[in-house]
């Protein structure tokens, strides 16, 4: 005979196995807002994955560089229609003088009392066609990455089906037309399966992002009326490096600038003039060491000053981030990297001092003996709370005159290089500070909760990217939090040749944004009455 204790254990779990299964029946019998809008996401995909993929390889085939206003104005109308096929109202082109439009629309959901908006931008970096494997304006879909062989296949036709591993290149497929059309076809998915957005949506893409948003806050200020929303979402950037999907609550500011250090009026024999006439190749890398270490650390005199110390709460979210380091390490031919191998998730918190090309001289089959004339090398630098893009130069430059420059922002006559042993010449670029949101915020808590809602995994809590954007600006003109939400895959190539989207990170996007829409006004709970 069975001892008692051990039947009592055997009953208990025997309870324990029935209340599961019927949680588990119960579940399925009614499945969760965010399992229904993800299904109903999937099915819609299925049946139209040529369609979906059509649609965008037309939106990338329109070349999108900011300073191409005629081809900007296509890409402007161009939205708007697409935004007219999914029923916005109210859409229309937010222009001020000078400035590509931004493309607005809206698209009320009835009994919702909570207005959500939706940042992408359609223009695109500069690049180099000679440098692209296939034309960037004539997108084609590949097996997988070009530089493992992956060779072009055609799009397929009504009900044909799409490798989640295949790769549409072309420029702006991962930053930012591929945000893009992932939130319009899950607003198409939606509609399709009778699922409603459970908030106001209303949607502003950005033409001039990638040219620093000089006009952005223009244009905030000039529409703020219409742009009235409870939170804005910055649908950008790449998802994790694990391929795990992300929400980040911070980007980081930028500035940058071009330095350009002077030798002789004229190049000159490096046999007769060297070690006599100033090299400026050897001034500019001096410099250069001069400003950061090997180490990424800043060696400018304040330049931590202003930085804001990591939260704890901060700290507990990049702990709880996957470690994957090691893996990026190896993928990336990588031995080690800086600080010690230190988290890229902490260095990302900490500012950055990158130098982004260096040209004086020749090398290789064009190399020569001789000393050039100038040297000339380009900065960004990417800002933490609480820097300020006009505190950072000021440092800079004055840090510049300490290693024994003439520093102006002016051209260089040669009555300027006579007149000092060594000139700089600093050419700044449009910058921004960086922002921050609050991570235990009531938008912040709901995007979570609406996000994990149907989702194999949570999403991960990140608290800045390594990136920048203007998000500041939406929160200091407009007054509302701004969290930022990735869909590309991380190796998409971004701001280089042969850009690329995963097909596999559209589809997950789309179900993310069904379910997203769908559900954020549930958890985010209606607008307090003032």
């Amino acid at each position: 005979m069975l001892p008692s204790r051990f039947l009592a254990i055997c009953f208990a779990a025997g309870v324990a196995l029935l209340v599961n299964t019927r949680r588990t029946d119960a579940q399925t019998q009614t499945p969760s807002v965010g399992v229904a809008a993800r299904a109903a996401a999937r099915t819609y995909r299925e049946k139209n994955e040529g369609a979906i993929v059509t649609e965008f390889a037309e939106l990338l085939s329109l070349p999108n560089l900011a300073s191409d206003s005629t081809n900007i104005r296509r890409n402007a109308n161009h939205l708007l229609g697409m935004l007219g096929k999914r029923g916005f109202v109210n859409t229309r082109l937010l222009t001020v003088p000078n400035a590509p439009p931004a493309v607005y629309g809206e698209l009320p959901a009835p009994g919702a009392s909570r207005t959500l908006v939706l940042y992408a931008h359609y223009d695109g970096q500069p690049l180099d066609p000679k440098q692209w494997s296939s034309p960037p304006w004539s997108p084609v879909l590949r097996t997988g990455e070009v530089t493992t062989g992956g060779r072009i296949i055609p799009i397929p036709g009504d009900g044909g089906h799409i490798d989640p591993e295949a790769r549409l290149y072309g420029r702006s497929a991962g930053d930012d037309k591929g945000s893009i059309i992932t939130m319009l076809t899950a607003l198409d998915a939606m509609r399709d399966g009778g699922v409603k957005p459970s908030v106001n949506i209303k949607v502003f893409f950005e033409g001039e992002e990638e040219a620093g948003s000089p006009h952005l806050q223009k244009i905030l200020e000039t529409y703020a009326s219409q742009l009235t929303g409870d939170a804005w979402l910055f649908c950008d950037g790449p998802v994790h490096q694990s391929g795990r999907q992300q929400l980040s609550f911070g980007q980081r500011g930028i500035t940058a600038f071009d330095l350009t250090v002077f030798g002789p009026t004229r190049p000159l024999h490096s046999g007769h003039y060297g070690n006599w006439a100033p090299n400026p190749a050897a001034l500019i890398a001096n410099l250069i060491a001069s400003m950061r270490d090997d180490d990424g650390r800043i060696r400018i005199a304040g330049y931590y000053d202003d930085v804001k110390p990591v939260s704890p709460a901060e700290r507990k979210a990049i702990a709880a981030l996957p470690a994957y380091d090691s893996t990026l390490r190896r993928a990336l031919g990588l031995a080690h990297t800086e600080a010690k191998d230190a988290l890229l998730a902490e260095r990302i918190m900490l500012p950055a001092f990158n130098v982004r090309g260096i040209r004086v001289g020749g090398v290789r089959e064009t190399g020569s003996n001789t000393i050039a004339s100038e040297a000339y090398a380009s900065f960004d630098l990417r800002l933490v709370p609480n820097q300020t893009p006009e505190r950072v130069q000021k440092l800079v430059e004055d840090h510049i005159r300490k290693q024994g420059y003439y520093v102006t922002r002016d051209s260089v006559t040669l009555a300027t290089r006579l007149a000092h042993a060594r000139v700089a010449q600093l050419t700044w670029e449009h910058g921004y500070p960086p922002s921050r949101a609050p991570m235990d915020g009531p938008f912040g808590k709901a995007v979570i909760a609406a996000m994990s809602d149907g989702a194999a995994e949570p999403p991960l809590i990140n608290p800045t990217v390594g990136g920048s954007g203007p998000a500041y600006l939406f929160e200091q003109i407009l007054r509302v939090p701004m969290i930022s939400l990735p869909m590309a895959n991380y190796d998409d190539n971004q701001h280089a040749a042969d850009e690329n989207l995963k097909i596999r990170n559209l589809w997950d996007g789309i179900e993310m944004y069904s379910a997203l829409l769908a559900d954020i006004g549930k958890f985010w709970g209606p607008r307090p009455t003032p």
